[in-house]
């Protein structure tokens, strides 16, 4: 009973986190190491440390280029947070690009565990957690923290949306710190026509001068576009409020109301100039078009017009075919057929027995509606993905081939379909065993659409299975960025046990698949890696709870054939989940 009193006594107690780290560190090391790590030193000394005592804080914990620190409530932390901000902008108009150090800071108020001079808790990782939503040179905080600090001090605190954060069970309410005290505006809603803002073009040359023939041609290439009486261009003033700025391409276009971002570089070699540029679609973060123009740096003026009459020559009709795209984009023309598949994804998404049997009705009228209906074929294949998972499969070599049939005509169909490439790939991999053309249809997936959160989620599987959980981990931190109220968060956390458990994090593969669990008490899976996880963890109670209840849910399931529940390539992978599997009692 003696751990019973050491839990009994443990010390517990509320605090403000404040957790800091520096942004891209590892390319700054890249470019000058020594550099790089002296600055860092300097300014922890000169800057981050004084704050935070004068703050009446403490640095409890340094973790390489980052920090966590604790304040007695958080007001002191904001103001600490808001001081070091305000420190490091003055700091970097000293140095050279390649050295400026920015950071990203997130804070919490919550309960944290004691131990010695180190804390741990909930409070300590979502603080954490907000660090990485933080933009360079800012800050993100809970709605505990605004509510607490926000009548008593001199920032402002903008509404970021609710967020579902790794390994948190529940949604935060993220709200970014704005440093000059005012509430931004709510953004702008989307004009009834096109919309585009020509941000300020990087100078990439060393020369300086450059910078005046940077921003003429922006001013040009607005003023030429606002003649166009179809399209509604944002004026210059606004545009170069973000000149100096990094920039994320679909929070400007939030914030400035626009649907599409001209952005741009001028480069100087010798008597050379090229000026390069690329339209981006704000609401998915593509590009829709990229070229480059060369010129002499002796005919700047004349390089000018020419530049300004190229780029409206072809954003002009790139902008106005992006429209007709988008107006015009349906997976199918067939109204009843789109129908149906919106009927079966509401089904999909229920992870029930019931709800996969009526979905898989629906995608198979869809393709009967239209026989050329990619994304239908990989939602049908999908369905028997999700069976075999949760273990509702009845036989198994049926639905195989079954599989493998929807799988290979969504394939064929959608060759340029993201959704039904990621879709068949999966079920290819998951169901049919065939893992790496599965995972190559997957990455054809992602180089179609790099936003597609399914095909990162599908992807942090199939790596898992092939032996690269590193990558996993990875791939599926973006599912969960791009898409933190995903109806797959099922999916997602389950992946990241498998993954985290293969890295031999158990601990971190329970907490995973445990709250899988929560979501879902009746999708297998979870409780499979859980078993293992806590077994291999030296946590037998956890292990014996997920095993009967996985036992219950797939009686069929022994150490002998559980290959066919998991797909995996390296032998020893299959050797250590067989070894977590005996502990946690499956029969062999």
């Amino acid at each position: 009973m003696l751990w019973l009193a050491r839990v009994r006594t443990m010390e517990r107690r509320l605090a403000a986190i404040l957790a800091a780290d520096v942004v891209g560190y590892s390319r700054l090391m890249e470019q000058d190491e020594a550099a790089t790590f002296e600055c860092l030193r300097r300014i922890r000394t000169e800057l981050v440390e004084p704050t935070v005592a004068q703050h009446r804080g403490r640095i409890f914990k340094l973790l390489g280029d980052g920090l966590l620190a604790e304040f007695g409530s958080a007001l002191d932390a904001v103001e600490c947070a808001a001081a070091i901000q305000r420190g490091m902008r003055d700091a970097n108009r000293e140095g050279p690009d390649a050295r400026r150090i920015e950071w990203r800071i997130g804070m919490h108020v919550g309960e944290v565990i004691v131990e010695g001079d180190d804390l741990h808790g909930e409070a300590v990782n979502i603080a954490a957690r907000l660090q990485e939503l933080a933009e360079p040179r800012g800050i993100c905080v809970s709605r505990r923290v605004m509510e607490l600090a926000r009548q008593k001090v001199a920032v402002g605190f903008e509404f970021r949306g609710e967020e579902r954060l790794k390994n948190i069970a529940e949604a935060v309410g993220v709200f970014a710190v704005r440093l000059d005290g005012a509430m931004t505006k709510q953004s702008p809603p989307l004009p009834d026509k096109p919309s585009i803002a020509v941000m300020p073009f990087a100078n990439l040359s060393a020369d300086p001068q450059q910078d005046y023939f940077a921003d003429g041609v922006v001013e040009e290439i607005t003023m030429a576009l606002s003649r166009l009486a179809w399209l509604f261009v944002i004026a210059r003033n606004s545009s170069f409020a973000y000149k100096d700025r990094t920039l994320d391409v679909k929070q400007v276009g939030r914030e400035l109301g626009v649907r599409y971002l001209l952005q741009g570089s001028v480069r100087k070699s010798k008597n050379r100039l090229r000026v390069a540029g690329q339209l981006v679609d704000t609401s998915t973060g593509a590009n829709l078009w990229a070229d480059h123009f060369d010129g002499y740096a002796e005919d700047i003026f004349d390089l000018t017009d020419q530049v300004t009459a190229r780029v409206v020559g072809v954003v002009a009709p790139k902008l106005e075919q992006a429209e007709v795209e988008r107006t015009r984009r349906k997976p199918t023309e067939n109204l009843d057929a789109y129908d149906h598949f919106i009927r079966g994804m509401a089904g999909y998404h229920l992870w029930t027995k019931e709800g996969n049997a009526e979905a898989l009705t629906h995608f198979r009228r869809a393709i009967e509606l239209d026989t050329n209906f990619a994304s239908a074929y990989g939602m049908a294949a999908r369905c028997y993905a999700q069976r075999k998972a949760a273990g509702w499969d009845s036989d198994r070599a049926a639905e195989i081939a079954e599989t493998i049939v929807l799988a290979r005509r969504a394939t064929l169909l959608g060759k340029g379909d993201a959704l039904a490439l990621c879709t068949a790939g999966f079920a290819l991999a998951w169901v049919a065993g065939e893992v790496e053309e599965g995972a190559a249809f997957i990455e054809r997936a992602l180089a179609l659409n790099p936003n597609l959160a399914w095909g990162w989620l599908t992807s942090g599987w199939v790596k898992t299975w092939l032996g690269e959980p590193e990558i996993a981990v990875e791939h599926l931190a973006r599912a969960m960025r791009f898409s933190p109220q995903d109806p797959h968060m099922i999916s997602m956390q389950s992946a990241a046990a498998c993954a985290h458990f293969f890295l031999g994090h158990y601990d971190e593969a329970l907490s995973s698949a445990e709250m899988a669990v929560r979501e879902q008490p009746d999708y297998g899976f979870p409780r499979f890696i859980a078993a293992a996880s806590a077994a291999l963890a030296g946590r037998p109670e956890a292990a014996q709870k997920a095993m009967s209840r996985l036992r219950q849910l797939m009686p069929n399931l022994r150490v002998s054939n559980m290959n066919e529940l998991i797909p995996l390539r390296r032998s020893a992978d299959l050797d250590r989940l067989a070894e977590g599997m005996r502990k946690a009692g499956l029969p062999e």
